[in-house]
């Protein structure tokens, strides 16, 4: 079973670019402890206060050896504090969905 975490963020509007660089920065810690990222999304049009967050794992199990990975890492520490200190994210929920078959990761095709 694929699983992927939906991660949504409550942010500081006027804190946007600190956002934007703490999901940056996890575009690198993600794959290095294990996750399969799918993306980050910041703001756009509309609402201007949520972000999201969205990374696959094989299975549960894969997903509990990330986040002991993540523990370990120095970067993913950084990351997280830097957003505790600069309190741009002012609420996290996680959603985990299984991934319906022959449904992740296809690309477009050309017409």
């Amino acid at each position: 079973m694929r699983l992927a975490c939906f991660i949504r963020y409550q942010i500081d509007p006027f804190q946007r670019a600190e956002f934007q660089l703490y999901a940056e920065t996890w575009g690198r810690i993600i794959p290095r402890c294990g996750g399969h990222l799918i993306g980050y999304f910041l703001p756009h049009e509309g609402t201007n206060d949520i972000g999201w967050g969205l990374i696959a794992f094989d299975s549960l199990a894969a997903y509990e050896a990330y986040r002991n990975a993540l523990r370990a890492d120095p970067e993913a520490r950084a990351n997280f504090a830097s957003a505790q200190t600069k309190r741009f994210v002012l609420r996290e929920e996680r959603t985990f969905l299984e991934i319906t078959s022959g449904t992740f990761n296809i690309p477009a095709v050309a017409s």
